[in-house]
């Protein structure tokens, strides 16, 4: 179980940073896209292991008893959009220096 659950988790995060490349892209002009893009996937290669280590502290922390199935997903939800939010201010930074 711990096995398919550690998979879905770096799978999860893999088709989260796949999926996210263009979103926050479409708002700059379409020459700026590409670079955009880039450096959006950039910085979730960056955030990758921090995130999937968050993610395998949670699941200790639930198998051990520690947190409850409802607090370990308000857990993982907050954590991914506070996550975001900084990878997004990062993204920003980086296009107004492009």
């Amino acid at each position: 179980m711990t096995a398919l659950v550690l998979a879905f988790i770096l799978l999860g995060a893999g088709w989260h940073a796949t999926w996210a490349a263009d979103p926050p892209c479409d708002k700059y002009p379409v020459a700026k896209q590409t670079t955009c893009a880039a450096i959006w996937k950039s910085l979730n290669q960056e955030d990758g292991p921090v995130i999937a280590q968050f993610g395998l502290d949670q699941l200790k922390r639930r198998e051990e008893g520690k947190i409850s199935a409802e607090q370990h997903l308000g857990e993982n939800m907050a954590f991914i959009k506070q996550s975001t939010e900084k990878r997004l201010e990062r993204l920003r930074a980086r296009m107004e220096r492009e």
